[in-house]
């Protein structure tokens, strides 16, 4: 059953100030996000699908400098996880300023009827969970709210075994361009993230030390990117230089392609 994790010392505020929801932030690209943005000034809700114990230690560490973090449970592909989701956030800071989906799986599979398992994991996660996420955030936030998802680089290069993962992501770059019409009027910005090759676990899985060496060198800076490199494009997305970029794809990946 899901549930809402809160630290003792996550108390609800009055005066809070601007409050980022970050989905799938308990590591990796995610986590460095809440990092940054909780920085920048933030409030973050760090969300987590089942690593309670790295979500609550991120919040620990945001609270004991100083900062407000909430770590909650949900489920992104389940709708009464993500409007629980959104209405604890609501319940505890007061407000909503910007959602970043981030929360992703990445499984390799070729494209073959007996993969379709492999298949219906990456879109229900990837893809099922940023419709719902996306459509949760157009409904709660107002002027001045940003909405930030993420696709892929890897989509121009067609790796093999890549295509589940590929056209999940592909989905997603067409929902944030629809939805940025959708929201005509109201202020609120949609946009993805779209990184190249990144040193994470969720990169690192699965791949021989020669492959990650090979797919490191694809880019002209011949390296991978830094989870702290992408969140750096997510505070800007968030913050107040960012207000006249919507509906665009960034492809923050080093010239990878």
């Amino acid at each position: 059953m899901s549930s809402v994790s809160v630290l003792p010392t996550a108390s609800p505020q009055q005066d809070t100030p601007r409050v980022a929801l970050i989905t799938g932030a308990s590591r990796g690209i995610g986590a460095a996000i809440a990092k940054r943005l909780s920085a920048d000034g933030f409030a973050v809700v760090i969300n987590y699908a089942g690593n309670q114990e790295r979500a609550e230690a991120l919040a620990a560490e945001l609270q004991s400098a100083g900062r407000a973090a909430l770590p909650v449970q949900a489920d992104v592909a389940e709708p009464d996880d993500v409007r629980r989701l959104f209405a604890t956030t609501r319940e505890h800071f007061g407000r909503l300023d910007v959602v970043i989906n981030s929360a992703g799986v990445m499984p390799y599979a070729p494209i073959a009827v007996d993969q379709i398992e492999a298949f219906d994991q990456v879109i229900r996660t990837n893809l099922r969970g940023s419709f719902l996420v996306l459509g949760e955030a157009a409904a709660q936030l107002g002027e001045g709210g940003r909405i930030i998802a993420f696709s892929t680089s890897v989509i121009a290069a067609a790796f093999p075994s890549y295509g589940p993962y590929i056209a999940s992501k592909a989905g997603v770059e067409g929902l944030v361009r629809v939805l940025a019409n959708e929201l005509r009027g109201r202020g609120i910005t949609v946009n993805a993230i779209a990184p190249g090759p990144v040193g994470t676990d969720l990169f690192f899985h699965g791949k021989t030390e020669e492959q990650i060496q090979r797919i490191a060198k694809m880019p002209p800076l011949e390296r991978l990117g830094t989870p702290e490199e992408i969140a750096a494009v997510a505070s800007f997305l968030a913050g107040p230089d960012g207000g006249w970029i919507n509906a665009q794809i960034l492809r923050a990946n080093g010239g990878f392609a």
